[in-house]
């Protein structure tokens, strides 16, 4: 492997307590219930408008109608712009687990269905930008997982092929867009699955950490 494509959400970093945080305060702006934090987990890795889906059903107990649909994408926006990146932390062993991989001279792609005005400041705050060599958000490749499109366009801007890539990430979203791109895929046991079980989650290997998936990738 020449490279490592690393999702965010659920695998880098622990972003679920400032997206909870925006979600409910949206919520209270639309004068509508709050849900429970430990809920919005399940709705994380699809992107802000699945998560303001599933947010408003919770919260209703019924499907949205689409004008409130719209005005809740665009609350959660600002909400979110604001915490974003003040309780998120990275998952234990991501910053060693970097480290090695530079020191390995990994190629690195962080590669998310976020877009590029939320990530580019997530990552700087939390201090992990300095180790990626590219940064593939959804509004930049013109695609979000499960798409392979996102994956094909970070092995373009790294100047790796799919099968000199492993892509690490915690979710059917990484897995089937990492197949479908024709890389190899290493699944991590924390993180965010819309309440699907581990072993239901098909993978080339399940991962304790980044350090862990280094070994592998060199293998």
């Amino acid at each position: 492997m020449k490279a490592a494509l690393i999702d965010l959400d659920g695998t880098l970093l622990d972003t679920a307590p400032d997206l909870a945080a925006a979600a409910n305060a949206t919520l209270r702006e639309l004068g509508l219930p709050e849900i429970a934090p430990a809920a919005v987990g399940d709705y994380v890795g699809k992107g802000i408008a699945h998560l303001m889906k599933k947010s408003l059903e919770a919260a209703l107990g019924r499907a949205p109608e689409p004008a409130l649909f719209e005005r809740a994408q665009s609350v959660f926006a600002g909400h979110y712009e604001r915490v974003n990146g003040a309780a998120a932390r990275p998952f234990p062993g991501v910053v060693e687990g970097l480290e090695a991989m530079r020191a390995h001279a990994l190629k690195l792609a962080c590669v998310t269905n976020k877009v590029a005005r939320f990530t580019q400041p997530l990552l700087a705050k939390t201090r992990l930008h300095c180790y990626f060599d590219a940064v593939v958000t959804s509004d930049i490749a013109g695609a979000r997982k499960p798409d392979p499109a996102v994956f094909l366009y970070a092995c373009r801007a790294l100047g790796v092929a799919p099968f000199e890539a492993g892509v690490i990430g915690d979710s059917d979203n990484d897995g089937e867009a990492a197949r479908a791109a024709g890389c190899r895929f290493l699944l991590v046991p924390y993180g965010y699955r819309e309440g699907k079980p581990i072993g239901e989650v098909k993978n080339d290997g399940v991962v304790d950490s980044l350090l862990d998936a280094l070994r592998l990738l060199r293998d």
